[in-house]
């Protein structure tokens, strides 16, 4: 497709769609609706609002909240300006709220209530590019500080000529917005994403999955995340769809039955927590119902492997549909779903063959921020259990000479916000990006994924951890000398710890624990009692995701010998994970 900008997307998709609903969310049990006309109206007039606060074209609009409308046009009201929205977690504390807004110069910051305005007004001082705040729900309070309906009135202080001025200025090669993701040091990159990026990738990835102006998505996921942002923002910008914002996570289950989406991308923890519930449900059904939807899942297994190789499958397919597989598709809410996605972090080969058995195949996306969410993509009619999809189409995959995966095309980010040796440590000479991952293709181009360079921790439920940080603040714990965060596609992380054996009898007195050596601090209970609470405060100073939630103590410590340290100290994490595997069992029992 010819390049374009985020701003020509949306006057293409408000000039083709205008009567038909682009943003759908719910005000007292009630669903609402904003059609891609009046959509990009409000976005304009947010644009001009943001002008009249202050905003100059490349600096920053912080954006933190959970999925709303709000959030989307202050997102692409940025962009219009001529501005970098980046996006903030909703669970990070003001510290890292401060990192982020300080490092995109944010002259704006757009938060969503009173708990968040209270994150900003706490380290205003420390943000010297800051103009204005804007609360997206609720009254605002003090100096600086506007409500949402102020900031509209705002923009009609600056002509319509102004904003159509800064969008003509964009060219699709300019940077368009910032997605901060944690590296492998601990401290957040801003991966610098294009309009030409951005538009590009979402309208191949449409073509692709074959979505339509008029589909309904579900929105649900952080939007901090690039996979968000492409499936519900980005996505329908450029073919029409209707996004629907769902109430909560407590409530997904409710609004997919009433959404009934046509595409649904659910983080790995998403369908295990499906597969749990369903799995209980079914565990209290009468003996002949057990018998009927066991039967039905072997001949759903048997032909959703027969579709994958391209034959028949069997003969009874059909009844088992009729039986089992509609209900239960209605049941979830995905009986209008054409397309199923998981992303965003590893998933179990069981979990995708439970789904698989029940008719509902799930196709597996993989890809990174740097690559603007994918660098493969599998479909409804190509797609392989447990491999992670093929090349995105109009871009190059690979695997290096020692595994690692990489891409090249129009899909691949511009570099690293004010780092450019972050910037040519991932892209080399010849343009190809470099994941951290290690990977196999087979001979059908199917993606393995098999190992990670990188030590990125990448949870269950999809949210990349650096483990650096997280362990920088608990060896801090004075009797602590090593920490190492275990967590990888799990719900929560733990902690491999070992103690500074000289500093055990001090520590242990203080607790008023007996216990004089590590072997005995590690199984008494006053001395764990006092080493969580450290630990507590130090889950104070993170978000809740970097949180961790459970602990062992080693008996013995880290060493070269051992095979835990390399010659210069480092932690050998795969040394570590295999030595210690029954200790890190315990951690996830």
């Amino acid at each position: 497709m010819p390049a374009q900008t985020i701003p020509q997307a949306l006057d293409a998709t408000a000039l083709a769609c205008p009567d038909i609903p682009a943003l759908r969310w719910k005000e007292e049990g009630a669903w609402q609706s904003l059609t891609w006309s009046a959509y990009r109206r409000q976005v304009r007039l947010a644009a001009r609002g943001f002008m009249a606060l202050g905003l100059e074209p490349g600096k920053g609009v912080a954006i933190v909240g959970n999925n709303c409308p709000e959030w989307f046009v202050a997102d692409l009201a940025a962009v219009h300006a001529g501005g970098l929205p980046s996006g903030i977690y909703a669970t990070f504390v003001p510290e890292q709220c401060r990192y982020i807004a300080r490092h995109c110069e944010a002259q704006i910051a757009v938060v969503e209530n009173a708990e968040h305005l209270a994150k900003f007004l706490a380290i205003r001082a420390d943000l010297p590019h800051l103009r204005a705040i804007v609360q997206m729900h609720g009254d605002a309070g003090g100096p600086g500080v506007l409500t949402w309906e102020e900031l509209l009135r705002r923009g009609h202080e600056v002509p319509e000529s102004d904003v159509d001025a800064r969008v003509r200025a964009l060219a699709p090669g300019d940077v368009a917005t910032l997605i901060y993701t944690s590296g492998t040091t601990g401290e957040p990159k801003a991966v610098m994403l294009t309009h030409d990026n951005v538009t590009w990738t979402a309208d191949v990835g449409i073509s692709a999955l074959g979505l339509r102006a008029g589909d309904n998505i579900l929105s649900y996921l952080p939007l901090s995340h690039i996979a968000e942002q492409l499936v519900s923002l980005f996505g329908p910008v450029v073919f029409g769809g209707t996004t629907w914002f769902a109430e909560s996570m407590e409530k997904l289950g409710d609004n997919l039955r009433e959404v009934r989406p046509d595409f649904f991308l659910g983080v790995p923890r998403v369908w295990e927590k499906m597969q749990e519930r369903m799995q209980a449900a079914g565990a209290q059904n009468p003996a002949l119902r057990k018998r009927l939807i066991a039967w039905a899942r072997g001949v759903g297994m048997r032909g959703g492997y027969a579709d994958q190789q391209g034959k028949r499958r069997p003969l009874l397919y059909p009844l088992a549909n009729a039986l089992v597989f509609r209900k239960v598709r209605q049941r979830l809410g995905l009986d209008r779903a054409r397309i199923l996605v998981t992303s965003a972090a590893p998933i179990a080969r069981s979990t995708l063959e439970f789904f698989l058995s029940l008719g509902l195949p799930i196709c597996e996306v993989y890809g990174m921020s740097e690559c603007t969410g994918p660098g493969t993509i599998s479909t409804p009619g190509r797609y392989r259990t447990g491999k992670a999809g093929r090349a995105f189409p109009g871009a190059e995959l690979k695997t290096a000479s020692d595994g690692e995966i990489c891409m090249r095309g129009r899909h691949v980010f511009r570099g690293y916000y004010k780092d450019p040796a972050g910037t040519a440590d991932a892209l080399d000479a010849e343009g190809w990006l470099h994941s951290g991952d290690i990977g196999e293709l087979d001979a059908e181009g199917f993606l393995q994924i098999t190992d990670r360079k990188k030590d990125l921790i990448i949870t269950a439920g999809g949210e990349n951890v650096a483990p650096q940080l997280v362990e920088g603040y608990l060896k801090a714990i004075p009797v602590v000398s090593q920490a190492v965060v275990v967590g990888d596609r799990q719900r929560y992380l733990g902690v491999l710890l070992t103690l500074d054996p000289a500093r055990v009898p001090v520590d242990a007195e203080a607790a008023g624990s007996p216990a004089r050596d590590v072997a005995a601090a590690a199984t008494c209970a006053k001395f764990r009692a006092y080493l969580q609470a450290h630990i507590d405060a130090v889950n104070a100073r993170l978000a809740r995701v970097q949180a961790v939630k459970r602990f062992e103590i080693i008996a013995g410590e880290f060493t070269v010998e051992g095979g835990e340290l390399t010659p210069s100290l480092k932690v050998r994490r795969k040394a570590v994970a295999e030595k210690y595997a029954t200790e890190i069992a315990r951690l996830f029992a």
